[in-house]
C-alpha cells in the first residue's frame, strides 16, 4: 500500500473561499507566507491555525477555494504542514494553483467524515481509510499530475526532468 501518513482531519463546509483560507485584511503579509500561514482558514475556524500539526489534513464540502485566485491561498495551507485537501470538489484556479506547488488535491464523497477522525490516504488502492476501519473510495491524479505531484510540484518536477516527463 502507498500511503500517506495518519493525520487529523479538520472538517469545513461548502464552498471555502480564497478569502477564508487568507483573509484580504491580511494582505500586506503577501511576501512573508510563513507569517501569512499563521493566520491560515483562521475566518473559517478561529482556533485552526493554532491547533493543526504538520501531517494533518483539511477535509471540505463543494467548491473549494472558490473566488479570486490567489496562489499564497494554497501556499499558506501547504506551509501549515497540511498533507492533502480533500474535498468533493475544487475551484478549478484553486486546483491548478494548489497542483503547482505540490499540494495534494483529492476528491471524494467527505459526508461521513467528521473533524477528529484519523484519516489515513491509500494513492494506490485510491481509497481514504477513516478511523483505521471505514473505507472511501477518491479519485487520486494520474498521468502527469501525478509524476508532478510526486516530485513535489511543476518546478521541482521541470528541474529533475529537464521539462515535462510524461
Amino acid at each position: 500500500m502507498i500511503a500517506f501518513n495518519k493525520g487529523k482531519a479538520w472538517m469545513f463546509g461548502d464552498n471555502i473561499s480564497t478569502d477564508l483560507i487568507v483573509p484580504g485584511r491580511l494582505s500586506h503579509l503577501r511576501s512573508n507566507l510563513p507569517e501569512l500561514a499563521k493566520h491560515v482558514l483562521e475566518d473559517a475556524d478561529p482556533t485552526f491555525a493554532q491547533k493543526v500539526q504538520v501531517g494533518d489534513y483539511v477535509v471540505a464540502g463543494e467548491n473549494f477555494g472558490t473566488g479570486s485566485s490567489r496562489e499564497h491561498a494554497a501556499h499558506v495551507i501547504k506551509l501549515a504542514g497540511i498533507k492533502a485537501v480533500i474535498a468533493k470538489s475544487f475551484a478549478r484556479i484553486y486546483y491548478r494553483n494548489a497542483s503547482n506547488i505540490g499540494l495534494w488535491l483529492i476528491t471524494a464523497d467527505t459526508e461521513t467524515i467528521k473533524t477528529g477522525d484519523t484519516i489515513e490516504i491509500d494513492l494506490k488502492g485510491s481509497r481514504i481509510i477513516v478511523n483505521g476501519t471505514d473505507s472511501i473510495l477518491c479519485h487520486i491524479p494520474d498521468g502527469i499530475l501525478l509524476n508532478i505531484l510526486l516530485d513535489g510540484g511543476l518546478i521541482p518536477h521541470l528541474q529533475k526532468n529537464g521539462g515535462f516527463a510524461l
